[in-house]
């Protein structure tokens, strides 16, 4: 079978003339096929992602004419996981879903819309969401900073009387600074972004849901919600905050028909930047963890673990953590 963009990385290093192209590649930069192997699962096409955008769309053009002859042939599903979507599974239903201009937030703003829900698509990178409307008609977005009131307001607003689901994705990291080295404004953002503003939203939707005796949220977390050597002190705290959050909402508001769940991602390869001043000791601590990592996922398979508990699939579940990251909470 050739090798296309789409066929897996474990794929194109087993082929014989695939696996020398992509070594060759890494040593020139002087890297080897090791730091693959999280992601060997995934794509070619998704290092474009990963690199962010230090790899441009012709690297890996190049790579797969050079593994056929010259020609880019007809290309094919991908070799591993392809999403199944469930047609119909939000029809009717209104949901609104923050960070949906990029990363998981779209992907799961794209998942709700394709299975019939009226989708409220938030961020606060408004010429992205000019894009997603174009991706998705009939979506409806909302550009604003969700740390402002106004914005929550606003994103209520658009939803209108009937509000079903809330999945909180928007959420930025931190430096990887211990906590006698993180400064205020990092502290601040990160606080405001990952913990505030998803519990003002949350605390904006309830009322709604209340009323009409039903609702589904969606709060995610990240391994680092779990445990304390995934990131840095701000990111940590507020990742552990949201878990706590999402527990006590899902308890008070479990008698009233609403569910509350959370996803904690793993590694993600979505290309989201890091911060331009990242801690040395931090970074240090916490190497030797992070390339413990069993698997790195898309964004689309984070997406179904959020649509899933968003979803009336998960009828029976309430106040869950759900570790999506590949079994690396187990290690």
């Amino acid at each position: 079978m050739a090798l296309t963009a789409n066929s897996s990385i474990g794929d194109w290093l087993a082929d014989p003339t695939g696996g020398d192209l992509i070594r060759g590649l890494l040593a020139q930069s002087g890297a080897s096929a090791d730091s693959l192997t999280p992601v060997l699962g995934l794509p070619l096409q998704q290092l474009v992602v990963m690199s962010q955008g230090a790899m441009p769309q012709s690297v890996v053009d190049d790579l797969v004419r050079a593994a056929n002859g010259g020609e880019i042939p007809e290309d094919v599903a991908p070799s591993g996981w392809t999403e199944q979507t469930t047609p119909g599974r939000f029809a009717g239903k209104t949901v609104i879903v923050t960070g949906a201009a990029s990363g998981i937030g779209k992907a799961t703003a794209s998942r709700v819309a394709r299975e019939g829900g009226r989708v409220i698509a938030c961020d606060i990178a408004a010429d992205k969401l000019d894009a997603l409307s174009t991706e998705l008609p009939g979506i409806v977005t909302v550009a604003g900073d969700l740390t402002q009131q106004d914005a929550i307001d606003r994103v209520v607003a658009a939803a209108g009387d009937r509000i079903d689901g809330l999945a909180n994705v928007a959420g930025i990291n931190d430096d990887f600074s211990p906590a006698g080295e993180t400064p205020d404004a990092v502290w601040d953002r990160v606080i405001a972004i990952n913990l505030t503003a998803p519990f003002k939203l949350m605390r904006a939707v309830l009322p709604i849901m209340e009323a009409a005796g039903r609702g589904s949220i969606l709060n995610v977390s990240s391994e680092a919600g779990l445990r304390g050597n995934a990131s840095g002190n701000a990111y940590t705290a507020s990742k552990h905050g949201i878990i706590g959050v999402t527990k006590s909402a899902a308890f008070m508001y479990g008698p009233k028909g609403i569910r509350v769940n959370s996803v904690a991602p793993g590694g993600v390869a979505t290309g989201i930047p890091m911060p331009p001043h990242m801690s040395e000791y931090g970074s240090g601590r916490l190497a030797p963890f992070q390339q413990a990592i069993p698997t790195v996922a898309t964004a689309e398979h984070l997406a179904a673990s959020i649509t899933f508990l968003l979803s009336d699939d998960a009828v029976n579940i309430n106040g869950a953590i759900l570790a999506s990251d590949g079994g690396w909470s187990v290690q």
